[in-house]
Parts: structure tokens; C-alpha cells; sequence
């Protein structure tokens, strides 16, 4: 269980990421591409620099792992680390749209004991303790409770021919973000078909789990973090009761998309 001294302080340092990345949201600064379709910005890394300062001054003892940090095999020597996402959702942030968090987790031994999720630019503050229940801006919040599949609400642009008997719903840039959405009780169903990075979901996982939503990779198996290669191949997270129809709707396009190694 996360201990609730921490847990504020780390929602501080949060508001005070959040607020840096206001101040600077809609203004001139510079951006570039890490990789093709890849995008980041100074902001990003400004608010990381800022956030390992915060966050090491509480727990010094911590490994660290952020998407704008050079990785490094020292954090696996730890029993807990900081998975870090400074601006989840940068081409949101970029493009002067609200769909963009700051994303923090504690992990230990593999799961998360604490997350954060700061959206100024939306007025939200997502929390969420293992043990204890998910927040947003300061009241409990619950997944829903649907049990039937088609007519699920997805946040996406738009459903593919397949999945025409889905519901598209809002989107924003950010996947900590969509999964909040469903412990929220907004969307019902998230899913991405992809290698991707823990530090884009270690949070909103928590917060989904805590919420009463289920969580898990592509294939359904759980989702662990701290991993020497700190990715998993896609994110389900959806109401207890469609999970396992949503993970057998997927199946075979991720078998196919593994296979094909993409």
C-alpha cells in the first residue's frame, strides 16, 4: 500500500510539473523529431529535468525510468523505481490541444504502488494508490460495469470496418489519458496493437486497476513494469466484463502483427 505522505507529495510535484507546461503550452518553443513520427520538445525536457530532481529528493533510494531520460540497466538493481512520462501526449501539446498529461508512477517489484496523472489544460488530476482506490480531482472514481461488447465506447478518430460495431468517443493524444477515460467510466474500452513504452502506461494502469477496470497487454496476460526491455506489445484496458471478448477480437491481429515482427 502506498503511503499517503508520499502520495501527496508526489501529486504536488505533479501540479508543479503541470503548471511549468502550462505556462509554456500555446507559446513558441522549439520541437524536433527523436525518430520519424516520434515527436518531442524542449518542454519535455524540462519537465523531465525537473521531475527527477523532485522526485529522486523523495525517495533517493529509486531507479529511474522516463521516455526522455537515456535508459540505463541500473534501475533493475532496485526495488523501486519512477516510470516517468513528462508530457505524455507531446503532438497534442505541440498542436496547442488539451489531450496531454504529465505521467508518474512508482513501481516496486514490477507493479505500480502509486500513480499520478496531471492534465491542466483539461482541469484533471487523476490519483490512484494500490490499495486504495483512484481519484479524479479529489473523488473516487469507478469503472463501468458493461458487460456487453458491441457498443463499446472507444476514444479513437475512427473505428475500422471490423469494429463498426463500436462506439467512437473523444480522443485525446495521450494513452494515459484514453485509459483514465475508463476509469471514469467515459470509454469502455482501450486498445492499442503495438509495441510500447511502460513509461506511456504505468500510471494509467494503476489508476484504471484501482478504478475496477481491467488491464492488460494485447494478449491478456498482466502487465509488469521495471522489465529489462521496458516495453509490452499493446495495452487492453476495458470494464471486467467485455475484457475477455475484447481480448479475442484482437487476438488474431496482434498474432499477425507479431508475426510479422512490426
Amino acid at each position: 500500500m502506498a503511503d499517503a505522505r508520499l502520495s501527496e507529495a508526489v501529486a504536488g510535484v505533479a501540479r508543479e510539473a503541470g503548471a511549468l507546461a502550462m505556462a509554456r503550452w500555446q507559446t513558441d518553443f522549439a520541437r524536433w523529431e527523436k525518430v520519424p513520427g516520434s515527436p518531442v520538445c524542449e518542454v519535455d525536457l524540462d519537465i523531465d529535468a525537473m521531475l527527477r530532481a523532485r522526485l529522486t529528493a523523495l525517495l533517493p533510494d529509486a531507479g529511474w525510468l522516463s521516455e526522455e531520460t537515456a535508459d540505463s540497466a541500473e534501475r533493475l538493481t532496485r526495488d523501486r523505481v519512477w516510470v516517468v512520462d513528462p508530457i505524455d501526449g507531446t503532438r497534442d501539446y505541440i498542436r496547442g490541444r488539451p489531450g496531454w498529461a504529465v505521467s508518474i508512477a512508482l513501481v516496486e517489484h514490477g507493479q505500480p504502488l502509486l500513480a499520478v496523472l496531471d492534465a491542466p489544460a483539461r482541469g484533471e488530476a487523476w490519483r490512484a494508490g494500490a490499495g486504495t482506490g483512484a481519484t479524479l480531482n479529489g473523488v473516487a472514481i469507478r469503472a463501468g460495469d458493461r458487460a456487453i461488447f458491441p457498443g463499446s465506447r472507444v476514444p479513437t478518430d475512427a473505428l475500422p470496418k471490423v469494429d463498426r460495431d463500436l462506439v467512437a468517443v473523444e480522443k485525446p493524444n495521450s494513452i494515459a489519458l484514453r485509459m483514465a477515460m475508463v476509469a471514469d467510466d467515459r470509454a469502455d474500452l482501450v486498445a492499442t496493437l503495438r509495441w510500447g513504452n511502460e513509461w506511456d502506461i504505468a500510471a494509467a494502469a494503476l489508476i484504471a486497476a484501482e478504478a475496477g477496470a481491467a488491464t492488460s497487454d494485447a494478449f491478456g496476460a498482466q502487465l509488469t513494469f521495471n522489465k529489462p526491455d521496458p516495453r509490452a506489445f499493446g495495452v487492453i484496458v476495458s470494464t471486467q466484463g467485455i475484457h475477455a471478448a475484447a481480448v479475442e477480437r484482437l487476438h488474431d491481429r496482434a498474432e499477425a502483427i507479431v508475426a510479422e515482427g512490426r
